[in-house]
């Protein structure tokens, strides 16, 4: 089997096979790292290494193929139990593995060796590495008071301008300080087997979230951070969402998994918010909320900062469970430019690609360009959504979002422009194969379909495939179009439906073959 480095650093290496298939391996392969037994039976297209010394040569192979990597140098490498911490799970590591951080010299590791580690939260800093070895758990501290309070967007006392500090859902908030952060930093991993455990329970941090007035806590919130690799570790039980690079550049997730109870609250499996160049491979959600949610700010960042998300890479990876598997928005006023996602897997999620947006998300707020091709659905209910009229927000629900008159277009019209799906098997769907539903001010610019097959679960259940208000459930329905320019449908088949195999409303153009 043909394969290629993905990513290596000093003490471990990602790898990814050379084939079309979503996630999993045509077959179950071996690994052997210099002539010895490394991996067996391993099922999955990504696969890693750990435990390796840095600065080292290695030769790995895969059946007859086989390539030689080098790990990178390191300046130092810190062990948090010369500084204090425990690991017992009772006492309280907090200072002892902030401390290690601290003095770690530039281009240095510091070492979490296996054991349990009571932790309120920690900040990273630039030209570090991480290390969590396997058997090694960062368990936040359950005390939500033992979490300090951080502004939104306080002010610069000399320039008068703001710096963006924390965010909630697309604005600046008043917020709990994230269980591991790092502001304004760069070259940074976190690395190995070991598990962010986040602590949150429906008795503690998912309790009442409604009334809460202060944002909660993520479990990885990095802030305008460049060169970033997370690799390998487990995120789970997070107070809100799971991990959250927010105007961060080059930033790699290999292998990672992300898990959180279905019935947990906002517990999205990663937000990139504003971001650049960020890859996602070969991870693995299972969380309550939505798996990947692109996003860049509502309104007033979206017409303040213009930063939209660029150059967003996701293969490979595996949805188990969320509300939609892969989300463009809603809080997306900045734009999503130059997104492809390609060979994932997508298994009893609410909806699969999903892309939501509505009238005051802004006229920075263009999508275009987009492409999903080789995916794998089972047990989606509606395996594609574009929905311009997401309800959501206090203002959500108001005549202004909701109202299917043509509005006049202004700064608060948002464009959702062209968007193809190719090359996708969606099995056991219940409420509809696809639904598109545009402004009439506005209509979704061109959405094309291409060798994809949609088969329904003979007993589907009815539901409402979108959300926004004033729509009845359905269940069985075929492809539906509202307010798009063009439809392109080639060689789409659709089995098991009640009624059309294809409904349009509002649509221009219409190519079936």
């Amino acid at each position: 089997m043909k394969f290629h480095l993905l990513n290596a650093t000093s003490v471990s290496a990602c790898f990814e096979l050379d084939n079309q298939e979503p996630y999993y391996a045509p077959e179950r392969f071996d690994v052997t790292l210099d002539g010895q037994s490394a991996l067996t039976g391993v099922e999955t297209n990504v696969f890693s290494l750990f435990g390796l010394t840095p600065g080292t040569e290695y030769r790995v192979a895969v059946g007859e193929e086989e390539l030689t990597f080098r790990t990178l140098t390191e300046s130092a490498c810190l062990n948090v139990r010369d500084f204090g911490a425990k690991g017992d799970g009772a006492a309280d590591d907090t200072a002892a593995v902030q401390n290690a951080i601290n003095v770690c010299p530039s281009g240095g590791r510091v070492w979490v060796p296996a054991g349990t580690y009571l932790i309120r939260p920690l900040v990273l800093k630039s030209d570090l590495t991480l290390h969590l070895d396997l058997g090694t758990t960062l368990l936040a501290d359950p005390e939500e008071e033992h979490f300090p309070l951080l502004p939104g967007e306080p002010e610069d006392g000399v320039t008068g301008e703001n710096i963006q500090v924390n965010t909630w859902e697309g604005s600046p908030a008043l917020g709990r300080q994230s269980i591991l952060s790092a502001y304004y930093a760069q070259n940074i991993t976190v690395v190995g087997q070991g598990v962010i455990d986040g602590n949150a329970t429906f008795d503690t941090w998912w309790k009442d979230v409604k009334a809460r007035t202060i944002a909660r806590p993520k479990l990885v919130f990095f802030n305008h951070c460049e060169h970033v690799t997370f690799h390998g570790i487990l995120g789970r039980n997070s107070p809100a969402w799971n991990f959250h690079p927010f105007f961060c550049k080059d930033v790699g997730f290999y292998q990672i998994a992300v898990e959180a109870p279905a019935n947990s609250h906002n517990t999205d499996g990663t937000d990139p918010e504003s971001c650049d160049d960020v890859r996602y491979i070969g991870v693995r959600f299972s969380v309550g909320d939505d798996a990947i949610a692109i996003k860049s700010g509502k309104m007033y960042m979206g017409m303040k900062y213009k930063t939209p998300a660029t150059r967003h890479l996701i293969r490979n990876c595996l949805m188990e469970r969320a509300h939609g598997a892969l989300t463009l928005g809603s809080e997306i006023s900045g734009g999503i430019q130059d997104l492809t996602v390609s060979q994932c897997l997508f298994s009893h999620t609410d909806r699969g690609l999903r892309i939501k947006t509505r009238r005051g998300r802004g006229e920075q707020c263009v999508v275009d360009g987009v492409e999903f091709s080789n995916i794998r659905m089972d047990n989606v209910m509606c395996p594609i959504v574009i929905n311009m009229y997401y309800f959501c927000d206090p203002d959500g629900k108001t005549e202004y979002v909701w109202s299917k008159e043509t509005l006049p277009v202004d700064e608060r019209t948002p464009h959702m422009g062209s968007f193809t799906f190719r090359d996708m098997t969606c099995t056991d769907c219940e409420w509809a194969a696809a639904y598109c539903y545009g402004l009439p001010e506005m209509p979704i610019d061109s959405v094309t379909i291409r060798n994809v097959s949609f088969t329904f679960k003979p007993d589907a259940q009815a539901g409402k495939p979108a959300m926004m208000s004033y729509i009845e459930d359905v269940s069985k329905l075929g492809l539906y179009f509202n307010c798009v320019k063009s439809v392109t449908l080639e060689n789409v088949r659709v089995e098991g439906q009640e009624g059309q195999r294809v409904v349009t409303e509002n649509v221009k153009e219409v190519t079936d073959r």
